[in-house]
């Protein structure tokens, strides 16, 4: 459709929605003065026809790509074990810190007048993006990715900066080693669905379908209709972006002290049960008050289900969000790194692409039972956790094979079968020369 079409329209507001549309191609008529197409994904110029709108919201949208997926991989190499998880888990408290200011810019520009609002909170964003390229060109590369092009003692000087003592000999040499079985495997993608990487394969796949499947963007795309309930009216989206945007930093913060103390496992299993009985609440209360003709939410009701929303928030915040990508960023070994990280990010894009187009209708079918849908995602990522993902904290990364794979109930046999065919090929390659 073309946005004004009526001549009379002066507000659009279709916040909240999964809309994939061109917004370069939309046209708008002169009399709009509000337009709010925040919570759906964009792609495209902006369009003609903006004479007269003096804000514009489009937070929360996907424009233009992801941030680098490589962040938690460089973290990963340059960490100490001891401190590993919460150095990587700061990336995203960033991410989810400048979501906030967005928000709050967005919320702040709103009551600039003379349509210059949206153009401030726009031109704003080429700071972050500013200094981001200052950071790339000033950050070094890490031991691994030194050694492994050959530059060992570059490697090793970086090393011994990162880590802030003179005496990393041991550390370097295991970087040696690894880098020199990585050198060994001239395809990575291949070799990565060898038995033996089975492991860390399946963990880090089933962790990305969990993620996108346990009902987050359900609860961001529901969020301005609850806030609207509460009477927030034009304002309902902003509000909930902020709000949520807070929760979210506050719980980033925790997983940050508690990553390394609790461990993975712990902040997955208790998180779990935290957004199962949140996501099942909401479902039963939105069941019982909400029908098709009617929207008898009443305020104290939609209170607790805003606290609910938070409640789901920020445990989603402190687990699965950052962990999802931790947790693969630690466990592939150098020789499959980097092709074990991309096939995590394109599994993640995938769901992230297979959820966006069938979510609303999901929602137009199941109504209430979209939480209980995400819900029943939520139990079975609790039972692989509980059964299938091992602990990771504080161990080094060289070291997880031995330390972690070959002392699992379960995956050490993938390990320890492979091992031994590879025994037994090498015996007949003697065999074969005598």
């Amino acid at each position: 459709m073309l946005f004004g079409s009526n001549k009379k329209t002066l507000v659009i507001d279709i916040s909240g929605n999964n809309f994939e549309f061109d917004f370069g191609k939309i046209e708008l008529s002169k009399t709009i003065t509000t337009l709010d197409v925040s919570h759906n994904k964009i792609y495209g110029n902006f369009p003609m026809g903006m004479e007269n709108v003096t804000f514009l919201n489009v937070s929360y949208n996907r424009l233009c790509g992801e941030i680098p997926k490589a962040v938690p991989v460089f973290l990963s190499e340059i960490a100490p074990s001891r401190i590993r998880g919460a150095l990587n888990i700061l990336f995203q408290l960033n991410v989810t810190i400048g979501i906030l200011f967005a928000n709050l810019v967005n919320y702040g520009t709103n009551k600039i007048k003379g349509g210059w609002g949206w153009r401030l909170s726009l031109g704003l964003a080429g700071i972050p993006a500013l200094l981001l390229t200052l950071g790339a060109i000033l950050v070094v590369d890490t031991p691994n990715s030194l050694i492994e092009r050959g530059r060992t003692e570059e490697g090793k000087a970086v090393l011994k900066k990162i880590r802030g003592i003179d005496n990393v000999e041991p550390e370097f040499l295991e970087l040696v080693e690894a880098s020199r079985i990585a050198k060994e495997v001239k395809h990575p993608f291949r070799n990565l669905l060898k038995r033996k990487n089975h492991p860390q394969l399946v963990i880090s796949v089933a962790l990305q379908i969990f993620q996108q499947f346990t009902g987050i963007n359900a609860i961001m795309f529901y969020a301005p209709v609850l806030f609207n309930t509460l009477g927030f009216k034009n304002d309902a989206s902003l509000y909930s972006a902020v709000i949520t945007g807070a929760v979210n930093v506050l719980s980033t913060i925790v997983s940050i002290y508690s990553v390394d103390k609790v461990g993975r496992r712990m902040l997955l299993l208790e998180a779990g049960v935290q957004m199962f009985l949140s996501q099942v609440v909401i479902a039963i209360i939105l069941g019982i008050k909400v029908t098709d003709h009617s929207d008898n939410l009443s305020k104290g009701y939609a209170i607790f289900v805003v606290i609910m929303v938070c409640i789901y928030v920020s445990a989603f915040a402190w687990s699965i969000g950052p962990l999802g990508w931790l947790i693969p960023s630690e466990t592939f070994p150098l020789e499959t790194r980097s092709a074990g990280q991309s096939v995590t990010v394109c599994v993640n894009l995938l769901f992230t692409f297979v959820i966006a187009q069938a979510f609303l209708s999901m929602l137009c079918h199941f109504k209430f039972g979209i939480f209980l849908f995400f819900s029943g995602w939520v139990f079975m990522m609790s039972i692989f956790v509980f059964f299938l993902v091992p602990e990771t904290k504080n161990i080094p990364i060289e070291e997880m094979i031995e330390r972690v794979w070959k002392q699992h109930w379960f995956w050490k046999r993938f390990i320890e079968d492979d091992h031994d065919n590879e025994k037994i090929e090498n015996a007949g390659n003697c065999n074969f020369l005598f």
